[in-house]
């Protein structure tokens, strides 16, 4: 049964919420978090990559920058307490032609400054390091990246956080305010006396009716994956990457060896229909006409979106899909990569007023309530620092005295 009355609620439990609920649970705060769904994991932080990233591209003034080495930082040492796997593989970017020389070398100017072990390697020493990969002249070598099971890390989390007193409660779902401090659930009315909107791809609807973030509409991009076939045998031992655009927030199609051995290819970054669209339609729902009326806007509107518009959705068809990965390696096989059941939705948010993509994470705050939105990559790996972050912020290191229950 859940509490009528909590200090502090939290709705959603990936990453965000439950990193954000067990540091202020560690700070000695009552603290309640919420999920619609029955397990941990089902979204955007059980079916990422599991890569812990290195702070590598993101402009150095930017929270991403900000948060993200110190939290892969934070995020090793969990795992390592925890006794959960963690795999320090390192990754290289590697540049599929000369063009793309200068952004590698502004890619290294971030990683510095923002602090990252990063070096540039030769052709030769790139082969000693991932033997299959290829590239131009030089490539760069993150020394941080690493990789972690996702699913696990939720699960050690979430344990750790009802260990100092928390409360995770799934199958609860998010319906609406009642009053100004209450909220309306599945499961009934919950009042509290500070709420953290940590709702990943629902972050705009939760914070709506709290008067937060109406100049965002959301524009979700579709993950698709491809995974080396049982038995195969394939020669990349970490990560390799290509150079990314650094005007959209999307890596590229890539080469990710996950903890448990297994080799994936992808993600895509295909428009999608719908917030849980993992399927050709399945998943789409009602939302579809309004986020494809937001897709028409933007293509005519802005140029970036537009090239992605035309590109991503053409990897639905292997032979596209294989191209990319190819230009990343001095040999490839096709036939070896068959399609992977993980799929995962980036939960994008835009600037509706200037039709942009919001590049960074953004938290915003109205009365008692924080709201943190645009939580995608590298949000996992920035988890625990953004959580560090919040609470000094807008909780402070005291708690006040225990709210009284059921009064």
């Amino acid at each position: 049964m859940l509490p009528d009355r909590i200090e502090v609620l939290v709705v959603g439990a990936g990453v965000i919420g439950l990193t954000v609920a067990r540091e202020l649970a560690l700070r000695g705060r009552e603290v309640l978090v919420v999920d619609k769904e029955p397990e941990l994991g089902a979204h955007a932080s059980g079916r990422n990559s599991g890569v812990l990233h290195a702070g590598i591209y993101y402009a150095p003034d930017s929270v991403k920058a900000k948060t993200c080495l110190a939290g892969n930082r934070l995020m090793k040492a969990f795992c390592r307490e925890q006794g959960l796997p963690l795999v320090e593989s390192g990754k290289v970017i590697v540049a599929r032609d000369a063009s793309e020389l200068p952004t590698l070398d502004e890619l290294h100017r971030r990683a510095v400054a923002n602090g990252a072990r990063v070096r540039f390697v030769d052709e030769a020493e790139l082969a000693e390091l991932e033997p299959l990969a290829r590239t131009t002249g030089k490539a760069l070598h993150s020394l941080d990246t690493a990789v972690v099971e996702p699913k696990k890390v939720l699960r050690a989390l979430a344990a750790d956080l009802t260990a100092h007193g928390g409360q995770v409660r799934l199958g609860v779902r998010f319906l609406g305010l009642e009053g100004a401090d209450a909220v309306r659930t599945t499961e009934g009315v919950i009042r509290f006396r500070r709420l953290v909107n940590a709702a990943g791809a629902f972050c705009d609807r939760v914070a709506r009716p709290f008067g937060v973030g109406a100049r965002y509409r959301l524009i979700p991009f579709k993950g698709l994956y491809r995974k080396l076939a049982p038995g195969a045998t394939f020669d990349v031992r970490g990560n390799v990457y290509p150079v990314p655009d650094p005007r959209n927030p999307f890596l590229g199609v890539h080469f990710t060896r996950h903890a448990s051995g297994d080799l994936y290819l992808g993600p895509t970054a295909i428009p999608a229909l719908g917030r849980e669209n993992y399927g050709l339609l399945a998943g789409a729902g009602v939302e579809a006409f309004g986020i494809l009326g937001r897709d028409a806007a933007m293509f005519l509107s802005n140029p970036l979106f537009r090239t992605v518009a035309l590109e991503e959705p053409k990897k639905y068809v292997p032979a596209f899909f294989h191209r990319d990965a190819a230009r990343l390696v001095k040999r490839y096989d096709p036939a070896l990569f068959g399609s992977a059941p993980k799929v995962g939705i980036r939960a994008q948010l835009v600037d509706w007023k200037t039709k942009q993509l919001v590049m960074d994470f953004l938290v915003e705050a109205k009365d008692a309530t924080v709201h943190v939105l645009n939580p995608v990559s590298p949000a996992f790996t920035a988890s625990m620092e953004l959580a560090r972050r919040l609470a000094d912020e807008h909780f402070g290191s005291a708690a006040p005295p225990s709210v009284a229950r059921g009064s």
